[in-house]
């Protein structure tokens, strides 16, 4: 399995932007297609978007997608999520996630390994 460790999360007013990061451990990473998830508190770890291993393949939620964008950095064992025209609802903790499969995925138990978070807070 791959460590995984997301940082850049914060506050930030509705409208402004915010990019969180996740380094990975280990010299595969580019083996391991990604994801990122949220959760706010009281409800359900949601999707929020999936990158394949080359980081051609990108899919997002239609909740962010046009607001959201997902990027690798495979020689820095890095994957990015840039948060653009943020909501309050936006506000959450997320996760990064690595997953072996070819193919990507929207479902949370398909992703072998999780970082610990890192909180986004949108305030109106």
């Amino acid at each position: 399995q791959v460590q995984l460790v997301e940082s850049g999360g914060g506050l930030v007013q509705a409208g402004g932007s915010l990019r969180v990061s996740c380094a990975a451990s280990g010299r595969t990473f580019s083996s391991y297609a990604m994801g990122w998830f949220r959760q706010a508190p009281g409800k359900e770890r949601e999707f929020v978007g999936c990158i394949s291993r080359s980081g051609v393949g990108k899919y997002y939620a239609n909740s962010v997608k046009g607001r959201f964008t997902i990027s690798r950095d495979n020689a820095k064992n890095t994957v990015y999520l840039q948060m653009n025209s943020l909501k309050p609802e936006d506000t959450a903790v997320y996760y990064c996630a690595a997953t072996n499969r070819v193919a990507v995925t929207n479902i949370p138990g398909n992703y072998e390994s999780w970082g610990q978070g890192t909180q986004v807070t949108v305030s109106s």
